[in-house]
């Protein structure tokens, strides 16, 4: 569930209380800000905290500031309303981005990582937004038990790495100190079955989930998950492979 979700994050835990839930929560300038969602997740039973690293400022997203980007009137950032500056809604451009600038946290230092940490605890903390082996190392060292190899969709670096490419150096790097996981324009279950060959341990999905949402709600969703477990199982079939580990020398050589 995302800071910035147009539900709140105990409604989200209300109307799932048998998942998993994790929180995604991005640091504030404000910290007592920021430790009051951590506790509210925290106190609505989710299990861990996801810290979006690689936000420190928006990317320039031409076509939200071209279209003027905002929430519709009867949508809101329902997490943030207690911290939501007045003037958000005026202006030319993105309002998240105007958002973003106001109050997300640009100076955050791995000094004050170990902090977020204590924050989080006793929830285990995953940093979301790792692209290279010496930041996955850092955060390991400083207390997260997971590390999420992401560039955001590609919507905040411009030529960036592409997350498959970073994915190997980053699972060796963590090795069995803690888990890796991915996420970056997986279509398909082959596309999964790659990124779990090179040393991911789950496989996050995006767009696809948006795309059945938007076709036919819940049973749209549902039909993106079986739709990607069914292909993942047969690229496992064709490749010979008893389990996606048994995948890793033929993605190695090649993509």
């Amino acid at each position: 569930a995302s800071t910035l979700a147009t539900t709140l994050l105990e409604h989200v835990a209300a109307a799932a209380p048998d998942a998993q839930r994790w929180f995604q929560l991005y640091v504030h300038k404000d910290r007592a800000f920021t430790q009051r969602l951590a506790d509210r997740a925290k106190n609505a039973g989710y299990r861990a905290i996801v810290i979006t690293a690689d936000t420190p400022v928006l990317g320039r997203r031409v076509a939200d500031v071209k279209n003027d980007f905002a929430l519709p009137e009867t949508m809101a950032m329902q997490n943030l309303l207690e911290s939501m500056p007045a003037d958000i809604a005026l202006g030319k451009g993105s309002e998240l981005a105007r958002y973003v600038a106001a109050r997300h946290d640009p100076s955050l230092t791995w000094k004050d990582f170990g902090e977020i940490v204590k924050i989080c605890a006793p929830l285990p903390v995953v940093v979301k937004g790792v692209v290279r082996a010496d930041d996955a190392v850092r955060a390991i060292d400083c207390g997260a038990s997971a590390v999420w190899v992401s560039n955001h969709g590609g919507r905040q670096l411009d030529f960036g790495i592409a997350t498959i490419d970073a994915l190997g150096d980053v699972a060796d790097a963590v090795g069995d100190r803690g888990e890796v996981y991915f996420d970056g324009g997986v279509r398909s279950g082959t596309h999964a079955l790659i990124a779990l060959a090179r040393g991911a341990r789950a496989v996050f999905i995006g767009r696809p989930i948006l795309w059945g949402l938007a076709v036919d709600g819940e049973r749209g969703v549902l039909r993106i998950l079986d739709l990607l477990n069914g292909e993942l199982t047969r690229a496992m079939q064709l490749a010979g492979c008893a389990s996606p580990a048994d995948a890793a020398p033929l993605v190695k050589r090649r993509v």
